[in-house]
């Protein structure tokens, strides 16, 4: 799906423009174009390439998925690969879909193949007030940039109540789920660290004015949301140190119950040693053992034994083993 919106003083906002209107529209002196494509196929293709001669391998890096957000400048326009959350992300499958952006003078385009939250509400903010998109194609951009911080920060709180909960498990329960929901919210954490570092990145040369199609206005705007992205990074910075701490308490933990067990095991086999050693001299076959033709020879050796195991368990005591 293709959206064509514009904006000029004397016609006001209009928006399902056709097609076949894009190349007048450029040719306007005052017209604002905004060109949203919705997983377009060949005939976004062929705008990009024939109708708005965009390079070559801008129009690559856009067609193709899973880029790391980024901003490059070309002749007469810049290129903006920038990442938003995935509505039914969680913190054990943290997922983001990629937007692309061309922005020249007075034509933004953008480019997704699904539904964009953020492009959505910037549409439902235009309809409401024109006046937004009468304001230049950067001032659209750094919305749809806005709104995409603020889903990242929605999604902080999802990281906060998961590892706070997983905080409490690994002391009440341990085994190979807890283990798996670790290493699936280290994942996320790492994956939302890593686009989070590129984006800030990007917005951080977007807000100090390198490209001329962002007006300085726009570029104060920028600098807002970069101070988001920067909490962002900085919560991910710290979720993986929360992570990783976790981590080892719980492998603490498990060896510290490892222990517990083997040292009740130890206790026993220790008892049971002198026992073993009596049982096994006294179950030797040799014809002459002169103590097995004795009368009490049966219950002393019973009052040994445990006389040597109550004297082993007394000594584990006095040293606080047990």
């Amino acid at each position: 799906m293709i959206s064509v919106r514009a904006c000029s003083p004397s016609l006001g906002f209009r928006e399902g423009l056709p097609l076949e209107q894009i190349p007048a529209l450029l040719s306007a002196p005052d017209e604002i174009v905004w060109v949203d494509m919705i997983s377009p196929g060949e005939e976004g293709e062929r705008l990009l390439r024939d109708v708005f001669h965009f390079h070559p391998l801008a129009v690559e890096d856009c067609l193709v998925e899973r880029h790391h957000p980024k901003v490059e400048a070309y002749e007469g326009y810049t290129f903006l690969i920038s990442h938003g959350v995935v509505p039914e992300t969680t913190a054990l499958d943290f997922q983001t879909r990629e937007m692309d952006a061309f922005v020249a003078p007075r034509l933004l385009v953008t480019h997704h193949s699904y539904e964009s939250r953020s492009t959505w509400a910037v549409v439902q903010q235009i309809q409401k007030n024109p006046a937004d998109m009468a304001r230049g194609v950067d001032y659209i951009l750094y919305r749809i940039l806005d709104a995409q911080v603020d889903m990242w920060v929605d999604v902080l709180d999802v990281f906060d109540e998961r590892i706070d909960a997983l905080e409490e498990r690994i002391f009440v329960e341990q085994g190979q789920p807890v283990l798996d929901e670790i290493f699936s919210i280290r994942r996320s954490v790492m994956r939302l660290r890593r686009i989070a570092t590129h984006q800030r990145e990007t917005l951080l040369r977007l807000s100090r004015g390198e490209f001329p199609q962002i007006r300085g206005d726009a570029a104060f705007y920028l600098r807002d949301v970069y101070d988001h992205l920067v909490r962002v990074t900085d919560l991910a910075e710290l979720y993986r140190e929360l992570i990783s701490g976790i981590l080892e308490a719980y492998l603490s933990v498990v060896s510290n119950r490892l222990n517990d067990v083997m040292k009740v095991l130890t206790v026993f086999a220790t008892i049971f040693i002198p026992m073993t050693f009596i049982t096994s001299v006294y179950g030797m076959n040799f014809a002459h053992m002169p103590e097995l033709g004795w009368r009490w020879s049966y219950p002393i050796l019973w009052c040994f034994m445990i006389a040597a195991a109550a004297g082993i368990l007394y000594a584990f005591h006095r040293r606080k083993y047990i």
